[in-house]
């Protein structure tokens, strides 16, 4: 039997995820087993996320998945380039996985790979070197140096954003040798991050609107947050309604928690704020971060004056979450000390069955499960404890905390 990885936030899981797992099953076999590497509470753009992470899991089960496996928070909340490389990394110690399945643009994965390729050349990486000495943001520095070695076509892929998350997992499966095969499916639909207007589709002789097939997590998101959910479900899998509704608990935001917030960013000096990770410390930025943390007096008011002109407020969002949830670079591995399971089917058990035997990291199926493991698992266990007890601070009512401690993997037989 194949085994498909796939990486996902499924923030929250929709007909276009459960497209790209139909899709995978086409090219690798019906029968292939899903696995599912998914961001915990929050997610890489610097938000809580829209759904606590066990009612995404088991959303993702409705949806195809078979098991679902934890991406912590110290890489779920990251760049692209070690969003990737901790979950390829869990992927690959499983010891099951033998396929990679991503969505992207342009729906070719060798294209895609000629760019992975060239990035991890050391010709790339001294140009892109160059290009930042020269004041060009790192983002074109890195589609410039591509352009100067491949051509500007190939270059042009890494300005999309699923192509561009598509080749940093393809990057680091060149790293292992290739112990991974991959494929990617074409994206469907609404373009990543993408919003409808008043009707989808303009009506024809006053016909209603038609709904579209695939939408952006981010439209299903504004669904979610003004609570339509006539407009959502359709987009869900099959009972995923009465899942969402049955643990819903509010639109998460960090606004709730915003004093909290500002608390912490006002006690918050610039060697606090050099010891997050992509903080800009090379670039002389994190005095400007100190200064705009104890001059808000509201989170829109700390990005607007700490923002440089060059960086993207996702990027500056993302040191915010650090800074609340009391993270440094210091507490992210360098590798991913277990696999944590968060739901799984009844094909989701036979591979944990096969995991158990071949899996080069432990499995936690349980969180007491973690008391038998090294010191470094238990302080990034305490971590993510602590993540989603401040998670829970952006609800509408606060749950009891410990919620790591207290519930288990998500079972649908």
């Amino acid at each position: 039997m194949n085994v498909i990885g796939i990486v996902a936030e499924y923030n929250p899981f929709h007909t276009g995820h459960a497209h790209q797992i139909a899709a995978s099953r086409r090219l690798l076999g019906a029968d292939c087993a899903v696995v599912a590497v998914m961001s915990g509470n929050w997610v890489q753009g610097g938000r809580p996320a829209a759904l606590d992470k066990w009612t995404r899991a088991r959303l993702a089960l409705l949806g195809g998945a078979d098991l679902v496996l934890e991406l912590p928070t110290v890489w779920a909340v990251s760049s692209a380039e070690t969003f990737a490389r901790g979950a390829t990394q869990l992927l690959a110690a499983s010891q099951v996985v033998d396929t990679l399945s991503f969505g992207s643009e342009c729906g070719d994965v060798d294209r895609l790979c000629r760019v992975a390729c060239c990035l991890n050349t050391p010709e790339h990486q001294e140009r892109v070197r160059r290009l930042v000495r020269q004041q060009l943001p790192y983002a074109a520095a890195r589609q410039q140096a591509v352009e100067e070695l491949l051509g500007r076509e190939l270059a042009g892929l890494l300005a999309s954003p699923n192509n561009n998350l598509g080749v940093e997992y393809l990057r680091n499966l060149e790293r292992d040798g290739w112990a991974m095969g991959a494929v990617t499916v074409r994206r469907e639909g609404a373009p990543h991050d993408s919003v409808l207007g008043e009707c989808a589709v303009p009506p024809a002789g006053g016909a209603a609107c038609v709904a579209p097939p695939f939408l952006s997590a981010t439209q299903l998101r504004l669904f979610l947050e003004r609570g339509d959910w006539g407009a959502l479900e359709p987009y869900l899998p099959e009972g995923g309604l009465e899942v969402l509704r049955a643990g819903w608990n509010g639109f998460p935001s960090l606004v709730r928690a915003e004093r909290a917030v500002l608390a912490r960013l006002r006690t918050m000096a610039a060697e606090d704020w050099a010891r997050l990770p992509d903080s800009g410390a090379g670039e002389g930025l994190p005095p400007r971060l100190e200064r705009a943390g104890q001059q808000c007096r509201s989170l829109e008011e700390f990005f607007a004056l700490a923002k440089p002109r060059h960086w993207t407020r996702a990027r500056l969002r993302r040191l915010l979450v650090w800074a609340w949830l009391g993270l440094t670079q210091g507490d992210r591995p360098d590798i991913p000390p277990y696999l944590r399971v968060l739901a799984f089917n009844g094909r989701g058990r036979t591979l944990l069955r096969e995991m158990k035997g071949r899996a080069s990291l432990p499995i936690l199926t349980k969180p007491a499960h973690i008391r038998g493991l090294s010191g470094s698992a238990r302080a990034l266990f305490a971590l993510e404890s602590r993540c989603t007890d401040l998670y829970d601070l952006c609800l509408e009512t606060v749950p009891a905390p410990g919620r790591e401690w207290t519930t288990g993997p998500v079972i649908l037989e």
